[in-house]
């Protein structure tokens, strides 16, 4: 086997990627990224006037979109939502399990539906997601990249609420870990993104409930920007990342202790 020099293609030309979550937040960003990278992209979510708007903004800048209304948390529609990609565009080749709800409640005060919607979202829908694309993925015997969204607070729990939110992101972390073993063989790399605290859509709903003052504690002063993920996204679903499965990228600027 020969590799270029340097070996760090980001060209995603001739790939399919199911992107959740992506009606806000980093899945919008990350779905036109890996369309301007090359990709075709399905981009899925819940409310179908942004799936339109990313549809059109993804077209717009020359690349090529379709939209899958998707609620991650229904269990029985996430195999339905594979075969529409696969029908629409063709198999899926790169998977980015980037949907995901807080708690933001104590343990003792969560009710269990919530406890359900919590795991249901956080965890189960992106285990179903990745074994329907893996199954598809082995049986055509064709390699694939699937990146899972966990959070830093799979390491780092300050203790004031947003426990379960904690449990099933280090549940996501450990997932990448023991499916990129199962699917070594198969040449499906399995990574995972950690993301500290981004500017987002969920992490205004954090900043309208508790303020500001937890961003000057950073050592940096500041959010995330989306932005800033880009590169890490990119390597992780391109040729460049062809040896790397099973690992976890922690991008917070220094925000958490290690």
């Amino acid at each position: 086997m020969t590799f270029p020099l340097p070996n760090a293609s980001q060209d995603l030309s001739g790939q399919i990627a199911l992107v959740t979550g992506a009606t806000s937040g980093l899945g919008y960003r990350f779905a036109r990224i890996l369309a301007h990278a090359g990709a075709r992209v399905a981009v899925a979510g819940r409310r179908k006037d942004r799936l339109d708007k990313v549809v059109d903004e993804i077209r717009a800048a020359g690349g090529q979109a379709c939209a899958i209304i998707l609620d991650v948390g229904d269990a029985g529609s996430l195999a339905d939502a594979v075969a529409q990609v696969e029908e629409a565009m063709g198999m899926v080749t790169i998977l980015v399990n980037n949907a995901g709800m807080p708690d933001a409640q104590l343990a003792t005060r969560m009710p269990l539906d919530l406890i359900d919607q919590v795991i249901g979202v956080n965890l189960r829908g992106p285990f179903i997601l990745a074994r329907e694309v893996a199954k598809r993925l082995i049986e055509a015997r064709k390699p694939g990249r699937i990146i899972n969204v966990a959070s830093m607070a799979a390491f780092h729990y300050p203790g004031k609420g947003a426990s379960l939110y904690a449990i099933t992101k280090s549940a996501v972390v450990r997932m990448t870990e023991v499916l990129a073993v199962e699917w070594a063989t198969a040449n499906i790399n399995v990574n995972c993104i950690a993301p500290g605290a981004f500017s987002s859509e969920m992490m205004d709903g954090m900043r309208s409930r508790i303020g500001d003052g937890f961003i000057e504690k950073f050592p940096r002063k500041r959010l995330g920007d989306p932005a800033q993920l880009d590169s890490t996204l990119l390597y992780l679903a391109s040729p460049a990342s062809e040896a790397v499965t099973g690992t976890v990228i922690k991008i917070d600027d220094g925000q958490s202790p290690r």
